[in-house]
């Protein structure tokens, strides 16, 4: 090799190597799955409030919020490269996997994030765009940046983040905030722990190796298994609230119940099966159940609201 083709790749080396990103590591970035259900909660709320808000509007409203998650998702994935490429279920990401430069990926998530607070606001009004941006900046830097790698109470408060939505919503139709949208926040707050909580169960072994100080990993399983116990509980007469208020049916109130006692059942089960054959299954099937919970729960107050508009 050549003095000059030697000192040619040397300086190649201290140099950020070119992206390979592709269109779909950038809708990866966005945290798919996880949109989904922010756009499905926020569209609850802003159907289920007393003033209707123009279908176009709303229809804007609610990419505005799916774009201001995935923004939210991006600068996630731009601060926690580093954990990620730890643990096995996230270290195939954009960023930790090399297809993507960690600077594209915070271009990309603030770029997105300024757009869809200032079109929120110019198509619905302050208070949902003020909403937007408080649970942007509360997941990215109270969840992402503070709490997740410093207290074990990372999933409580920072699931806070995740249950804003439906509370957007109803802010992009009304403009305030009501004692039902509160409740919607309460529910998504409640569900949050024990469903995050049965994975972490499952996956303790790579946030130890990450470093994360999730709740199995600091305090064991056993606590674990007791406050997933201890918050089911409390979840449970939450989601019958909706009905004991007036905005939810007969058919979601008894919904709420028979899902919520099956909840309480499968948590009871994480609790009390402790054995290696029987731990994680039990952990899996509340984990899988808790989505199916909080999406159901949800249907039927859409569907009861649908049904009363058309009647």
């Amino acid at each position: 090799m050549s003095v000059t083709t030697e000192s040619t790749h040397i300086a190649d080396a201290g140099l950020p190597q070119p992206s390979t990103a592709e269109v779909r590591d950038f809708v990866a970035l966005l945290k798919p799955r996880v949109m989904s259900l922010v756009i499905f909660t926020a569209l609850v709320g802003m159907v289920l409030a007393p003033q209707s808000i123009h279908p176009v509007l709303a229809a804007i409203s609610l990419l505005c919020i799916a774009v201001g998650a995935g923004a939210a998702g991006a600068l996630n994935m731009w601060w926690d490269a580093d954990i990620d490429a730890v643990m096995s279920r996230t270290r195939s990401r954009p960023v930790p996997a090399g297809r993507m430069q960690a600077g594209e990926a915070l271009v990309f998530g603030s770029v997105l994030a300024a757009f869809s607070v200032v079109i929120l606001y110019l198509v619905a009004n302050w208070q949902a765009a003020a909403l937007l941006a408080f649970t942007i900046f509360f997941y990215v830097v109270v969840y992402t940046m503070w709490l997740k790698r410093w207290t074990v109470q990372n999933i409580v408060i920072g699931g806070a983040a995740g249950a804003f939505p439906p509370m957007v919503g109803w802010a992009a139709a009304t403009g305030s905030v009501s004692f039902e949208s509160i409740v919607l926040f309460l529910i998504i707050f409640f569900w949050t722990p024990p469903h995050f909580w049965a994975l972490a169960l499952l996956k303790s072994g790579d946030y130890a190796k990450a470093g994360v100080p999730m709740l199995p990993v600091v305090s064991g399983e056993d606590e674990t298994r007791r406050q997933i116990l201890l918050y089911s509980l409390v979840l449970v007469p939450t989601g019958v609230l909706p009905f004991v208020m007036g905005f939810g049916g007969i058919a979601y109130g008894i919904a709420s119940v028979a899902l919520g006692g099956y909840f309480l059942l499968l948590a009871w089960r994480v609790f009390s099966r402790r054995s290696a054959e029987d731990a994680a299954p039990a952990a899996r099937k509340l984990f899988l159940f808790s989505i199916f919970y909080l999406f159901a729960l949800f249907a039927v107050l859409l569907l009861e609201a649908c049904i009363a508009r058309l009647l």
